[in-house]
């Protein structure tokens, strides 16, 4: 990633062995303002180009937040439905395109993970998350709700009864019960999560990018438009990989009884 040193002032965003990762830095509560969401975008912009990542870990600054949430300051200056939706539309937007990314995204939650920074690490591909760490969606409790894709993510993954009891109440949970009901995959020790998901995504780094991304694809398209869509897409995108040199590279490699090179071609 080309990018000069002092490009973010909200996030850090570092590359090692094909793996970037993105710190969201605005201690103490990593609040997710409009310029930090800016950044996020950009520097998934820089990501996308870079041919070198082929996975994304996604932390926050300090081992007690992950993101507290959308800045609530800044919701007191929004005067009209408008406004509103236009501020709604652009978050919805940014982590519809993290969901959607080509190349795994992993949220390392380490700390509180509310509100809208729960609906980030909803929008990443999987969510590793520290034993004393907290997630939920709390905005019942600001007289509004989750509208940056929670209210359609979270019941994908846990359920619409266990959905509506986190959003409903505004609860908190830690993480065995997100694990129960399937908020989040993995649970580590404090301190760990980081270093867990950037584990992770070295794994998926090794693997075929083309690969990554049809899977990513066709899980999105039986998501969108149900079981006949999904297996639809499902046979377009391996039919496309066969195509490619990546797939017989991968077959020549099994045959052959050596590790495959993958290029992303």
């Amino acid at each position: 990633m080309n990018l000069p040193e002092a490009a973010f002032e909200t996030i850090l965003l570092t590359q090692d062995a094909g793996v970037a990762t993105i710190t969201i830095n605005t201690p103490p509560a990593n609040t997710l303002s409009a310029k930090t969401m800016g950044e996020l975008s950009r520097a998934f912009d820089a990501i996308e180009g870079d041919e070198g990542v082929r996975a994304v870990v996604v932390t926050g600054a300090g081992p007690s937040v992950f993101a507290g949430g959308a800045d609530v300051n800044e919701f007191t200056r929004i005067a009209t439905e408008d406004e509103a939706r236009t501020k709604m539309r652009a978050g919805a937007g940014l982590f519809r395109r993290i969901e959607l990314f080509a190349k795994p995204v992993i949220a390392a939650v380490n700390g509180v993970c509310a509100g809208g920074g729960c609906e980030l690490a909803l929008a990443c591909d999987i969510r590793v998350m520290a034993e004393s760490a907290r997630i939920g969606q709390p905005e019942i409790t600001l007289g509004i709700m989750p509208a940056w894709g929670g209210t359609q993510r979270l019941p994908q993954l846990v359920g619409r009864a266990n959905a509506l009891l986190l959003m409903m109440s505004g609860e908190m949970i830690g993480a065995v019960e997100a694990a129960r009901i399937g908020l989040v995959n993995l649970i580590v020790a404090d301190g760990q999560a980081l270093s867990k998901a950037t584990e992770l995504a070295g794994v998926f780094a090794r693997q075929a990018p083309l690969a990554l991304g049809a899977i990513k694809r066709a899980v999105a398209a039986g998501l969108d438009g149900g079981y006949s869509a999904g297996i639809e897409r499902e046979q377009d995108e391996m039919a496309a990989l066969f195509a490619g040199a990546d797939a017989r590279e991968g077959i020549a490699a099994f045959l052959g009884k050596r590790p495959p090179e993958f290029r992303g071609e």
